[in-house]
């Protein structure tokens, strides 16, 4: 539908010029009739006497016409300009037959001229796309095509793309085009092409956006390149070593398959044993010789050391002074004068020795301090030799409270010694520690709500307070003498327990307890190591005490030793983590010792500081203990409807988080937690929903069931894993919801949950969320932070740790607690009663049968 070029009839008067015939300055234009607005179609003529419009063949009336006369400045000819209007009525009544087209006809004394056809057309765009572009999911470098055909329209739509409401310039990105079919392609898939596309049509009209595609591009996971072998687990006899690669050569992103196939590998191998040296006999003495000499020798042969063995030590040689006829006798002189005054030196000494020894054994029989001490409730509190095990369950034995009181002075400082060996730090009686003037004052502590603000004021001037989570929410905190003391951190099963003399006399130290998010410490693990309690941090660091604390923890593991080989980890002043302790194996410093119970582990330590229990699989059968909990909204206004599931380390600490996150959520508990055995098989885990309603109920999720990588679960570094189920009921009416969920372990172990709730009723936390045996307050201070009263206890730990007749000592006491397989430990202490009772403690506080202990000791 071109315009038509102007034509020329000529009619000419006698004797007329072509020049005078008329010409169009103004031709009529094609238009469009937008919604029902009259467009309007002009043309001009010099010179012209009468310009008329004609459309579709039939002349339009004259009184439709608007005329302007003028004449052109540069020739002086007569200029006539004529407008008409049309409307989409006028249009619409030929609708069909054929386009509405309107010319001009201009008439001068020489003929005639018309001008170019003008269409009118009336302008629409429809509301569908005739095709409209598709989500896809492609892997990246993959070439894209997203197909658009716009709606039908006048004039014709106009085509661009919008990437996540931005418009695509082809201009300005080399790897996209639009084809002449108004098609966007992407030569290769980038992970920055990952987004929403729309086609948008426009014209005069309308504008229209078709439906957003969602296009994915995805990364399937690829390995790294194998390390090198390990070295052999044992430095004697059979054990094995490993490599290891990882999913990272690409990692998997948006969706990309994971990696198939073992990230580790173990094989067998066998060190040959390390053979320390031993000395031979010693040889007979030699001859007496001039000087009055004579020597023998043994040599390192018996065995000789071998494959890394130690040496033999002390002297190959040894010398003895001698008489016989060749030897040359000296005439008394300076040499015997300095041997007599060294014989008197060293008698000095030993009259030194003596009095210390003896002040030290009075010190002993006078028992406690007399401001702390009174010897009538010493003598009347426990007497072993009239206890008789048929009056046991009478508790009176161990309920005696002595009236308290210390000199008090304020901790304050970083403590982070080096140690250059394994021996025990002393703890220094210098500025920092040095007590204050004489007086009496009593031991003070008040509520954590009071002085929450003030310790972190204090804390915050110190070098470590930068690594310490903000806020007291999970930090307890006290200030403790010799009496000692507990703080715990509520509903996580965390304490730390400062025993008596612990602390020296006549000091305070400001101690504090706090549990970190395993996002704000970054703890480095290998190959199948494991995190399998929380990150835990007690302080100052670096403070050495003079008897063990006792530090209690939860934990996840299914403990065995031919499975696991689990080590406790201390970070040092530098920031890095070091292996203090391996379970099962003799300790190589006395500062560390931990006892591991099914749920809970005790950690001894002498040194405050950052502590957490890491392991390492040695098989598959390995396995840890996950707690699995069900949550979904308290209300639910929409039709959607979520059931999060969540897959945590089985510890408290961990559960509490998710209480207090789902609580932030709105969230309700659904049903009673339960415990899953996940083990080192490199399975994934799998969720799933069964057994909904299909009338009342349907699942939005595409596949049969989700699935939670194996390598996301084992480390244990992501707390919170969870998967949702998003559900849509058909009708608001709906309030019952029944189906049953399965969580499992491919080729492992597996839990069901059956659902069956009503989502219009506002349930409560269970009150099993809340540990019956925690204590609301975070630190108590001397005699209120034990069970056994502490003039009992030092009654009891004078009588057993003196060896007794038949046993009857505290290693009978021990077996009767069933802690007789750490009786090494217990010995390697000054006083092993006070272990034991320390442990009894920090196990069975606050609910500690003090009955069953009583008849424990008086047996």
């Amino acid at each position: 539908a071109g315009a038509q070029q102007s034509a020329t009839v000529a009619n000419p008067a006698s004797g007329a010029s072509p020049d005078l015939l008329p010409h169009f300055q103004l031709e009529p234009e094609d238009v469009y009739i937008v919604k029902n607005k009259a467009v309007s179609l002009a043309c001009r003529a010099t010179p012209a006497t009468q310009i008329y419009f004609k459309c579709n063949g039939e002349w339009v009336h004259q009184g439709d016409h608007v005329t302007q006369h003028s004449t052109d400045r540069s020739t002086g000819l007569p200029v006539m300009e004529v407008r008409i209007e049309v409307t989409r009525q006028q249009v619409e009544k030929i609708f069909g037959l054929e386009e509405y087209w309107c010319q001009c006809v201009a008439w001068s004394s020489s003929g005639t001229t018309k001008s170019q056809k003008a269409f009118v057309r009336i302008a629409y765009l429809r509301k569908n796309f005739e095709q409209e572009p598709t989500a896809r999911e492609v892997s990246i470098e993959q070439g894209i095509v997203l197909p658009c055909r716009p709606p039908e329209g006048i004039p014709p739509a106009e085509v661009e793309w919008l990437r996540n409401e931005e418009l695509v310039d082809p201009a300005l990105d080399a790897n996209v085009y639009v084809t002449a079919e108004h098609s966007l392609v992407l030569r290769q898939a980038r992970l920055a092409d990952t987004a929403n596309y729309t086609c948008v049509a426009k014209n005069i009209v309308a504008r229209r956006r078709s439906s957003s595609a969602a296009i994915i591009v995805y990364v399937n996971g690829g390995w790294s390149t194998w390390t090198q072998w390990s070295g052999c687990s044992t430095s004697c006899g059979r054990g094995w070593q490993k490599r290891s690669r990882t999913c990272t050569n690409p990692t998997p992103l948006n969706g990309g398959a994971f990696c198939e196939g073992q990230n580790v590998q173990k094989t067998a191998c066998t060190t040959l044993c390390p053979v320390d040296g031993a000395w031979s006999e010693w040889s007979k003495w030699s001859e007496c010789g001039t000087e009055c000499t004579h020597w023998r020798s043994r040599e390192c042969s018996e065995p000789a050391p071998r494959n890394g063995g130690r040496d033999c030590h002390g002297p190959e040689l040894d010398t003895r002074n001698c008489t016989s006829e060749l030897c040359t006798h000296a005439a008394p002189g300076a040499e015997d004068v300095a041997l007599y005054v060294g014989l008197v030196a060293v008698a000095v000494c030993l009259v030194l020795l003596l009095l210390v020894g003896v002040l030290v054994y009075c010190r002993k029989k006078g028992g406690l301090d007399a401001d702390v001490a009174d010897s009538s409730i010493l003598t009347a509190g426990f007497q072993p030799v009239s206890i008789k095990p048929s009056k046991a369950d009478n508790p009176s034995l161990l309920t005696i409270q002595p009236d308290l009181s210390t000199t008090t002075m304020t901790y304050q400082g970083s403590l982070c010694p080096r140690q250059d060996g394994p021996a025990k730090l002393q703890l220094p009686n210098g500025h920092l520690l040095s007590p204050l003037g004489a007086g009496r004052h009593t031991l003070h502590h008040s509520s954590p709500a009071a002085e929450g603000a003030d310790f972190v004021a204090r804390l915050s001037t110190q070098s470590y307070f930068r690594s310490l989570p903000r806020g007291t929410n999970n930090m307890a905190y006290g200030t403790f003498n010799f009496l000692g003391g507990r703080l715990m951190i509520p509903n996580t099963g965390i304490s730390l327990l400062i025993p008596p003399d612990a602390i020296p006399r006549g000091k305070i130290y400001e101690v504090y307890l706090t549990l970190h998010k395993q996002e704000e410490v970054r703890l480095p693990l290998a190959g199948c190591q494991t995190l399998l309690s929380p990150i835990v941090s007690c302080g100052p660091p670096g403070v050495l005490l003079t008897r063990p604390a006792i530090l209690a923890m939860g934990h996840c593991v299914e403990a065995s030793a031919e499975n696991w080989s689990i080590r406790l980890k201390k970070q040092s002043c530098e920031g890095t983590w070091e292996d203090v302790l391996q379970l099962g194996a003799e300790p190589c410093t006395e500062l560390y010792y931990c006892q591991l119970e099914a749920q809970a582990c005790y950690v001894f330590t002498e040194q405050l500081g950052r502590f957490a229990l890491v392991g390492e699989s040695l098989s598959m059968a390995a396995s840890k203990r996950l707690k699995l909990v069900l949550f979904a909204p308290a209300a639910c206004p929409s039709l959607e409807y979520n059931i999060r599931v969540y897959c945590l380390s089985d510890t408290q600490d961990v559960l509490k988080e998710v209480i207090q996150l789902e609580k932030q959520l709105g969230g309700q508990l659904i049903g009673a937690p339960r415990v899953l055995h996940f083990k080192d098989s490199y399975h994934n885990l799998r969720l799933s929903i069964h057994d909904m309603p299909s009338s009342l109920w349907k699942s939005k999720l595409l596949a049969s069931y989700q699935e939670i990588p194996f390598y996301h679960i084992w480390s244990g570094l992501q707390p919170f894993l969870h998967c949702t189920f998003t559900l849509e009921r058909l009708s608001t009416s709906t309030c019952e919801l029944a189906c049953k969920i399965w969580v499992w372990q491919v080729e492992g172990d597996g839990q069901s949950f059956t659902v069956n709730f009503n989502i219009a009723k506002d349930t409560r936390f269970s009150d099993w969320l809340v540990p019956d045996n925690e204590v609301a307050t975070p630190a108590l201070v001397g005699p209120s932070a034990f069970k056994i009263p502490f003039l009992i206890r030092q009654k009891i730990i004078s009588s057993l740790d003196p060896p007794g007749t038949r046993g009857a000592d505290w290693r009978t006491l021990a077996q009767k607690l069933n802690l007789d397989s750490h009786l090494s430990f217990f010995a390697s202490k000054p006083s092993p009663t006070a272990m034991i009772l320390n442990l009894w403690e920090a196990r069975h506080f606050p609910n500690g049968n003090l009955s069953q202990l009583a008849a424990a000791v008086a047996e």
